[in-house]
């Protein structure tokens, strides 16, 4: 078998993420070596690639159902919003500088041929590559510049499946509308629909499925069902929702759970640190924007941020930056990672992002931080409190003067991060993930916070539970989904009849 193919959505956050992981995985299960792509990507979720570079977290937990480590080639793309209007732009790993709408279009061209060369290399080096659009193909208005749905199509002569989540409603509209929209030309490319997170009996789905291929002359490929067990990571760290929960926690080992405040601040990155927490049994993670469920939790973790400064002052006008301080005073958990741990500083002196030069952090932690131009960008490994850890690190802000004690010792010796009574800092994503040291913390978090009876888990692998993730999803599409109609696309393209709407 040889070939690609494109999912495309309806929307943003249709299921194009997962379901490409899941094909991914699938494909890899059936021995076929395959990789992923997403042309480009608009996410502050990110990881740091062997090659030092910098892609989106989807494209990272694609190429792991794979059986690949991230690449900058999987992702070569990456705009991390900093604000309503201007992203910083990454291209091959590496942050270019900071655009609009208006810049995006002088680089469109250089943007396409680094596009296509990826996606030419890829398909030459690997029997299949499962592409992922990004948005929908149905916004017309940026079909000039787009790379990555119908412009990516039609260029590579890549098939597009059509993704649509039928929890938003009218998801029939959705899939007829997306290629009703289009210009014979892509539509000629749209090959069949699938339908994501149905719950119910699918027979009361066929007529309308029915009715969707006769006006369109396309076929529903399949209706993957909900599953309350699929948790995986968010496509973009900006569509986590306020309140909402973070995975499926298993019930407690003791008498007590752990309840853990992530807060959601307006330009949150790399959100997927705090998953780590709720893989524990007894340890229910939440996403909140309020003062209440600041004061009320047992530990608050303060994530990192594409605006630093800006997330900062927001803290401030939400009352949160008082309900941090209070619980700092009484010695309650405090986390802070990457710009959550900087605004736990003394001083902050950004002339890079917000350009504000010197602002006052929250002052928990004896720190300084200073903005560099030049990005930080690479994996890390050393020790904390004796236990070997790693991870990544992706910031601009560098730790200038820090007078507490350290968090953890690079492999080097050098000290990094912070400590000072409860409230702890780092620089360092993906330290949470560190099992060893997740088991080593959490009692000493369940102490701090009266929470005598938690008892902390012997075995969990955060490694193993995402790999689980993804077989779940591979598992949903090998039930659920026309997987030899899949295939045969991938291998001989769109049919060459489809109907233009």
């Amino acid at each position: 078998m040889k070939g690609a193919l494109l999912v495309a959505g309806t929307t943003s956050d249709a299921g194009k993420s997962v379901i490409a992981a899941g094909l991914c995985r699938l494909l890899a299960r059936r021995g076929a070596k395959v990789a992923p792509f997403k042309a480009q990507n608009m996410s502050n979720n990110s990881v740091v690639t062997l090659d030092g570079g910098e892609i989106g977290r989807a494209q990272a937990l694609q190429a792991a159902a794979c059986g690949l480590e991230p690449s900058v080639r999987f992702n070569p793309v990456l705009l991390k919003p900093g604000s309503d209007r201007r992203s910083q732009l990454v291209v091959r790993g590496k942050a270019i500088g900071t655009i609009g709408a208006a810049d995006y279009l002088a680089w469109r061209e250089k943007l396409r041929g680094v596009v296509a060369d990826e996606l030419a290399s890829l398909r030459s080096e690997f029997d299949v590559v499962i592409c992922e659009g990004a948005g929908s193909p149905a916004e017309i208005n940026l079909r000039e510049t787009d790379i990555a749905n119908m412009g990516l199509a039609r260029a590579a002569d890549i098939p597009v499946i059509v993704v649509g989540d039928i929890d938003r409603g009218g998801v029939l509209a959705h899939l007829f509308g997306t290629v009703a929209v289009l210009d014979p030309e892509d539509q000629a490319l749209i090959a069949g629909f699938l339908i994501n997170k149905f719950r119910g009996d699918p027979a009361l789905l066929e007529p309308g499925l029915a009715q969707l291929e006769k006006l369109t002359g396309r076929p529903t490929l399949g209706v993957v069902p909900y599953s309350d067990e699929l948790w995986i990571d968010a496509e973009d760290s900006l569509s986590t929702v306020s309140d909402a929960p973070v995975g499926r926690p298993a019930p407690p080992l003791g008498s007590e759970w752990l309840n853990v405040a992530a807060i959601r601040l307006p330009r949150i990155s790399n959100s997927t640190d705090v998953e780590a927490l709720a893989c524990e049994p007894g340890v229910a993670v939440r996403w909140v924007t309020e003062p209440s469920r600041v004061a009320d939790a047992d530990v608050v973790v303060v994530p990192g941020t594409k605006s630093t400064v800006s997330d900062l002052a927001w803290l401030r006008r939400t009352g949160l930056a008082e309900a941090l301080v209070s619980r700092a005073a009484r010695g309650r958990p405090i986390i802070g990672i990457c710009g959550g741990y900087q605004m736990l500083g003394r001083t902050i002196v950004d002339d890079v992002e917000s350009r504000c030069g010197e602002v006052a952090g929250l002052g928990l932690l004896d720190l300084q931080v200073r903005f560099d131009p030049e990005k930080t960008l690479r994996r890390v490994s050393g020790t904390a409190d004796g236990i070997a850890v790693r991870g990544y690190e992706i910031h601009h802000g560098q730790a200038c003067a820090a007078g507490d004690e350290a968090l953890l010792h690079y492999a080097d010796g050098t000290p990094e991060g912070s400590v000072k009574g409860a409230v702890r800092g780092t620089h360092w994503h993906g330290l949470l993930a560190c099992d060893d040291y997740r088991r080593a913390l959490l009692p000493v978090l369940a102490a701090e916070s009266g929470r005598g009876g938690f008892v902390v888990a012997p075995d969990t692998s955060v490694h193993r539970i995402r790999l689980r993730q993804l077989d779940l999803l591979a598992d949903l599409i090998e039930r659920h989904v026309d997987v030899s109609a899949v295939l045969y696309l991938i291998e001989h393209g769109a049919p060459y009849d489809l109907r233009t709407i």
